[in-house]
């Protein structure tokens, strides 16, 4: 059997927690809020009431001043109550907020790290802090208002068919068309725009953070147009989406909805005209002025109740869309972890026939690859571009699981291993390695947090980074990012190189770590590889070849295969895929441009 989908609300009350109670406490002082607000519309009809029945004797009328009394009491304890039903739905709005971006962290916190790599953090941000802020106005508002206006609508209906039901439901007609053109905007197929409307804005903050994260490249290329026209298209591609719907989709419905509402009056006029001579007839003429003045004056509360309920409906439609974006995070995978981990043996590392595929693509980025690494040994990991080098290096420390086959450390498969046992036994150096908006000294103790001054001292200097310290103005307790202090992006991958020296972790996996580096940054680093990899288990992924001529072992990847593996010398001269990559890359190192001869 099928199970049945919970609602929005049932979903946002789960994240409630035991503020569900106020969430419902405030729901239902909103009724009372509401249904006290109507009551001074009776005392109003009553003054009316007295009034025309001793015309023009105005001063018989003894109970006017205590109506007024009555309606000022009644409009004061409904602006009280509903005071007291908001800050209830306030307050469980917030901690159910709150509560979603906890859930939301501790769930990330359990993903594989390769799910980062997939989803962008502007991306990531969005669906769960951003959506968590469109919940709030759900809970705070937009549920108090509909129990609040079902109430009052509930309310109205008994009191317009009280008097003359011909006159209510004139009034009541203009509800009726209001509620066909609110469904028009916003159900059947129409509610689907709202969520592709959402999805575009959430397409335009990934763009947006992506172009904004990389100006610096693109002010060193100048590329600034060709940069910009992804997050342009974004933009354009959320506009059209907007206009869409506010311009083609709600022009219509709420321009007859907005036309009815304010002018449900309209409605009463003809019917009190048709009704009037008959009133006269049958010598009733007073109270039916009486009740033509009560549904006058009731005619603007419509307005007032469909406003409400479209605002509020448009909320449901946000809340609707906000879930969805927190479900793509709350059902991120999680990593598995074993109920009886194993400790590794030593620090081996080992392919068994390992293949992986990523999410949502039907070809495989590794195809049964199986290599070892002995401990102590570094092996190098090259290949042409998409060849699956850095996806072979993921898969060691499990920022993803293999779809078939096992990674091993230490003779124990990664995934019968404690996740943070095996985070311990490596240390990581990307190409894009980046460093927290806090001081040098918090950035490298990141690695080993009950470090001493003097052991991250040690670190910097092994990682080649005093000359940076020495240029500093308070040396490693500057703060990154602060009083226009940075650092280029070799003196950034140096200062990481000491944050994996400091962790002292029996493998490192090096992923084109002098990427980005100057010569002269790159001369620095290499004797900070020096240090690092003294002694360790050493997986690396270059493109210049130079750096991995002197690894203990190369394994060629191209497509997901393992085309080669061997010394330098063995695969330079074999033939193969790696000789050819080799004599390019000579041939590369050698060119150079010569001054054009002069032309005589």
């Amino acid at each position: 059997m099928k199970e049945k989908k919970q609602s929005d609300v049932a979903v946002l009350l789960k994240y409630a927690g035991n503020f569900k109670g106020l969430t419902f406490a405030g729901l239902g002082l909103s009724a009372i809020a509401m249904v006290l607000g109507m009551a001074p519309y009776i005392c109003i009809w009553l003054v009316a009431r007295d009034l025309i029945s001793v015309a023009p004797n105005w001063t018989e009328a003894s109970d006017v001043a205590r109506y007024g009394w009555m309606a000022f009491g009644f409009a004061v304890a409904g602006i009280a109550v509903y005071f007291a039903a908001l800050m209830c739905t306030h307050l469980a709005a917030f901690r159910t907020a709150s509560n979603i971006r906890k859930q939301g962290m501790a769930h990330l916190m359990n993903t594989p790290l390769g799910f980062f790599d997939a989803n962008a953090s502007g991306l990531i941000r969005n669906r769960l802090d951003g959506a968590a802020s469109e919940t709030e106005t759900l809970l705070a508002h937009n549920l108090a208002d509909i129990v609040g206006s079902a109430a009052m609508l509930i309310s109205m209906i008994i009191m317009m068919f009280i008097f003359d039901w011909r006159m209510g439901a004139s009034c009541l007609l203009a509800a009726v068309i209001s509620i066909a053109a609110m469904f028009t905007m916003m159900g059947g197929k129409n509610a689907k725009l709202m969520a592709e409307y959402q999805a575009a804005q959430d397409v335009m903050s990934k763009a947006g953070t992506e172009y904004v994260r990389g100006i610096p490249v693109v002010k060193v290329f100048q590329q600034t147009v060709y940069s910009f026209r992804a997050f342009k298209q974004a933009i354009e591609d959320y506009s059209a989406k907007a206009e869409h719907y506010q311009g083609d989709v709600c022009r219509v419905p709420q321009s007859v909805n907005l036309t009815f509402t304010e002018g449900a009056f309209v409605f009463l006029v003809p019917v009190a005209l048709i009704l009037a001579p008959g009133a006269l007839k049958a010598g009733n003429f007073a109270a039916f002025v009486t009740d033509f003045a009560f549904y006058a004056v009731f005619s603007a509360i419509v307005s007032t109740a469909l406003a409400r309920i479209m605002f509020a409906a448009s909320g449901m439609m946000l809340a609707s869309t906000a879930l969805e974006r927190i479900d793509q995070v709350m059902s991120a995978p999680v990593l598995k972890i074993t109920e009886h981990p194993q400790i590794p043996e030593n620090n081996s590392v080992e392919f068994k026939d390992v293949t992986f595929i990523y999410d949502g693509s039907q070809v495989p980025a590794l195809e049964h690859v199986s290599f070892r690494v002995e401990p102590g040994q570094t092996v190098a990991l090259v290949g042409p571009s998409g060849g699956g080098k850095t996806t072979a290096a993921s898969l060691i420390p499990r920022f993803w699981d293999v779809s078939s086959g096992s990674v091993e450390v230490g003779g124990v498969d990664v995934r019968e291993a404690d996740p943070h046992v095996l985070m311990n036994q490596i240390a990581f150096v990307f190409q894009n390695d980046r460093l927290f908006k806090a001081s040098i000294l918090e950035n490298i103790r990141a690695a080993r947090p009950d470090a001493t001054r003097d052991d991250v001292q040690a670190a910097l200097s092994a990682a080649q980074c005093d000359d940076i310290l020495e240029k500093l103005p308070e040396g490693m307790d500057t703060v990154i990012g602060a009083d226009g202090t940075y650092l280029s992006g070799g003196e950034q991958q140096r200062v990481a190189l000491a944050r994996a020296i400091l962790k002292n972790a029996p493998i490192v996996v090096l992923d084109e770590a002098t990427a980005f580096a100057d010569p002269e940054n790159e001369a620095l680093i290499q004797k900070a590889f020096a240090v690092l990899t003294k002694g360790r288990t050493v997986i690396m992924i270059a493109h210049r070849l130079s750096t991995v001529i002197g690894a203990d072992k190369i394994i060629v990847l191209d497509s997901g295969h393992v085309k080669e593996e061997g010394t330098h010398a063995q695969l330079a001269t074999a033939g193969g895929l790696y000789s050819e990559m080799w004599a390019e890359y000579n041939q590369a190192v050698k060119w150079k441009i010569s001054a054009a001869e002069e032309v005589e």
